[in-house]
């Protein structure tokens, strides 16, 4: 979707650009990894498995309202970000509007989550409502995560762990080694899109008060911690390998190494809004690699 101005856009447009739909594949991989590894395991769940990704999207939604909200409350995001356009500082969606979206998103959600819950335990009430939570913590709130440098820590951990793991669980009502190893690439390059926009703002940020981990980290270390990311993503696969019946298959996801490549050398060559292509690209690339994670398994 192409913006010009916000006369150009209509209501319906600026929902969809509020929801942030590339952002959404993220909300998706965890389920798609842990719904495979449930399959290989003849515990699927159909049903327990599409109301899980539906959990999960519509918490990534309503994560990425309370941000376009509270992001402009606290005066970071302005009509000439570095980022893309916002639907509540372009004044195109209101913030009573705004508000509205979120209990809609967030109580659509748990709603859902009750078959979860009915199938899953108490469990799985708890993890729904400190999903629901940690999304709004991001950046509302008396201690917003993203202002306070532990976006990158609630990213790894509900992507990673509590999306794959969570997902296997309402299917399986255990949790087992290997979806614990395979939830760790997951979250940790779902993360890195989070970081590529961190470091793309990080001058922005600063001076808005905002204190990602970008910010505090500066520009060498948060390079370091997207490589690591890397690195520890296609690493963990041995771990894997030898809990998972030893399938070479479960190396699948090499086959995305020269992107990573390209990714880290964009990552120390450009700068400001030469980023966004970066963080397109990372994005995809966590996508990919879930994609051709959850094949491997699955074969």
């Amino acid at each position: 979707m192409k913006i010009a101005t916000t006369n150009t856009i209509t209501k319906f447009d600026a929902w969809i650009l509020a929801s942030r739909p590339k952002t959404l594949l993220a909300a998706a991989v965890p389920v798609l990894v842990g719904t495979s590894i449930a399959i290989h395991h003849d515990v699927f769940k159909p049903f327990s498995a599409i109301v899980a990704l539906l959990c999960s999207v519509l918490i990534q939604i309503g994560t990425n309202f309370v941000n376009d909200l509270y992001d402009f409350l606290a005066g970071t995001d302005k009509k000439d970000r570095t980022g893309p356009q916002r639907a509540v500082a372009s004044g195109i969606i209101s913030i009573k509007e705004m508000k509205f979206g979120i209990y809609f998103t967030f109580g659509l959600s748990f709603l859902l989550g009750l078959y979860l819950v009915f199938t899953g335990g108490w469990f799985i009430l708890l993890l729904g409502i400190i999903s629901i939570l940690a999304g709004i913590a991001y950046t509302a709130g008396p201690f917003p995560l993203a202002y306070n440098g532990l976006g990158d820590i609630a990213a790894f951990l509900f992507f990673g762990f509590v999306g794959t793991v969570g997902t296997y669980y309402v299917q399986a009502l255990e949790v087992t080694p290997i979806v614990f190893w395979a939830s760790v690439p997951v979250g940790a390059l779902i993360t890195n899109i989070l970081v590529v926009n961190n470091y793309r703002d990080r001058e922005e940020d600063k001076s808005n008060g905002k204190n990602t981990l970008a910010v505090i980290l500066g520009d060498k270390y948060t390079r370091i911690q997207y490589v690591a990311f890397m690195i520890v993503s296609y690493a963990i696969l041995a771990v894997v390998y030898f809990t998972f019946k030893k399938s070479v298959f479960v190396f699948l996801p090499l086959t995305c190494l020269p992107l990573s490549i390209k990714l880290i050398k964009m990552i120390y060559t450009l700068r400001g809004k030469d980023l966004n292509k970066a963080l397109e690209l990372t994005a995809k690339l966590s996508a990919l690699y879930g994609l051709l994670f959850a094949i491997g398994i699955l074969l």
